[in-house]
């Protein structure tokens, strides 16, 4: 959908013929109320389209006959996938029909595109929206959960094993290996996208072993992937973990869309990790 069109009398322009700075300004008045605030300034929208794949000409902004604004919905497009994300409609304008409509849009769009997967995430007890995407035909995939740590100083003293510092290429390898049906921001070419990846690789004298890669941002640990190649998960996940918050004690934690059945989860909580909310995920096929 490159030129502009109407869908349900709400009128759908492709996000790319907007500047970043007003895709900013509109994002944000759909998010003033939100239920997890996810306030974005022009320099975070851009890292955002960069890292997770979004395509601005297949992405829409809503506006009624007399131009005023709406709402605005995203569309990440990688090899034989997509996803919907960044959907928002200002609040007096809700319940209208505009959502609906981006929606719509979005989902054309895929499919003159010829994409056979449609993903997204809504955040879990977002009733309205989790109908809508039902109603569209979207179906429950997974459970995600959202979790934190803060820095809790340089009081942690790794367990004895044998550990190795993974540079980036070799901890994009491993993502790589392993990626599967991961959540769209879990993903390889999620990694790959940005700076500052690297990993541990840990080996027991019981021969427990695994690996965990991350993203280390200026004051924040994020972008996890972990596994357990040997051993009980939960046991070579904390060990992972006691050696990266050794080395990183002042850096803040944050695990975006693990699964809630992730055999590594169990480290995690052990490692002082706290939920802060869950996502439902949901596909479309």
């Amino acid at each position: 959908m490159s030129l502009t069109t109407i869908i349900s009398g709400v009128k759908l322009i492709p996000a790319s013929h907007m500047s970043l700075d007003e895709l900013t300004a509109i994002y944000n008045q759909t998010r003033v109320d939100y239920i997890v605030p996810m306030p974005m300034t022009k320099a975070r929208l851009e890292e955002y389209i960069h890292t997770y794949d979004v395509n601005l000409t297949h992405s829409l902004v809503a506006t009624d006959q007399n131009g005023a604004l709406l709402g605005v919905a995203m569309l990440g497009i990688r090899e034989k996938r997509a996803w919907i994300t960044r959907l928002g409609v200002v609040p007096t304008s809700r319940r209208h029909g505009a959502g609906e409509a981006l929606m719509t849009g979005l989902l054309e769009n895929s499919t003159r595109l010829e994409i056979p997967l449609v993903m997204l995430e809504v955040i879990k007890n977002n009733l309205s929206a989790h109908q809508l995407f039902l109603k569209l035909g979207f179906r429950e995939n997974n459970e995600l959960l959202i979790l934190r740590r803060p820095p809790t100083g340089n009081s942690l003293m790794p367990v004895a094993m044998e550990w190795k510092r993974l540079d980036r290429i070799e901890s994009l390898d491993l993502v790589r290996q392993e990626d599967g049906a991961q959540p769209w921001t879990n993903q390889y070419e999620s990694f790959q996208n940005v700076e500052d990846v690297s990993g541990l690789r840990l080996t027991s004298s019981d021969r427990s072993s695994g690996w965990l890669v991350y993203q280390r941002r200026k004051f924040t640990l994020t972008r996890f992937a972990c596994k357990a190649e040997c051993g009980a998960p939960a046991d070579v996940t904390y060990s992972l973990l006691l050696h990266l918050h050794h080395m990183h004690s002042n850096l803040d934690a944050q695990i975006e869309n693990i699964s809630k059945n992730d055999p590594c989860l169990p480290g995690f909580y052990k490692m002082g990790y706290i939920e802060s909310f869950r996502r439902i995920e949901m596909w479309k096929r």
